[in-house]
């Protein structure tokens, strides 16, 4: 137990600093000794407070010609997300995503650092935001959604309050889905809330530090996420 305590802890700092990768987080501390099965649905029901909290806190900057498109995307990923895991090896997928957000990740730092902004282009963001919801219907891990968000936000407060109301949306999707398949039981629940307080600890103490920070460095520090989260992904998923 203590390393879901630990796991739970340390994924929902992240959250609390970056509003999201929690997901790659916890399911990287815990998938050496546990089934995807018994972990994805603990992490969704811890996940789904948090998403809460911290949408509440920034509910003023949520812009809602932002995060209801994605959302759409985000639920329609799961269409070819079925298709995929039905005829693909998961493992491939996932670190073929890898690959994709790590340079993002990459691409993210390099716009950073020029002094001059480039232009976003339509395009690119289209293709980020449908991939993004092919990766949420798939894994529920959100790192292409935060780079999505990042690219159409213009504060932080903005990027947590829109990234947190699409997570919210297909939290709920996946909690109907998930009773109705049978996946998340009552033991799971159970789990789940003796995980609370470790939850709860770990996303206030995200939250206070992530006020200390500046923009600049909470920018970096979610572009750092991005990369460490397509690196887990492929690490995790090439073992033998």
């Amino acid at each position: 137990m203590i390393y879901w305590i630990m796991a739970a802890f340390c994924a929902f700092f992240i959250k609390g600093l970056c509003a999201f990768a929690n997901t790659l987080v916890f399911t990287t501390i815990l998938s050496f000794g546990n089934n995807n099965i018994n972990i994805t649905p603990v992490e969704l029901l811890l996940g789904y407070p948090s998403n809460l909290i911290i949408g509440w806190k920034e509910r003023k900057a949520a812009v809602w010609k932002v995060c209801l498109p994605m959302a759409g995307l985000v639920l329609l990923g799961n269409i070819p997300g079925i298709f995929l895991l039905k005829n693909v090896n998961p493992q491939t997928i996932k670190v073929i995503f890898g690959f994709v957000i790590a340079a993002i990740g990459i691409e993210m730092f390099l716009r950073e650092s020029k002094e001059k902004k480039s232009r976003k282009s339509k395009v690119v963001l289209g293709i980020i935001g449908l991939l993004s919801g092919v990766l949420c219907g798939l894994f529920g891990i959100g790192a292409l959604l935060a780079a999505y968000v990042s690219r159409v936000t213009d504060n932080n407060s903005a990027f947590r309050a829109n990234i947190c109301a699409v997570f919210l949306i297909e939290n709920t999707f996946r909690i109907i889905v998930y009773i109705t398949m049978g996946i998340l039981t009552f033991d799971i629940l159970k789990q789940a809330a003796a995980l609370v307080p470790a939850m709860l600890a770990g996303l206030f103490l995200g939250i206070k530090s992530g006020q200390a920070l500046d923009e600049k460095t909470v920018k970096k520090t979610v572009i750092i996420m991005l990369l460490f989260s397509g690196i887990a992904l492929i690490v995790n998923n090439i073992r033998i």
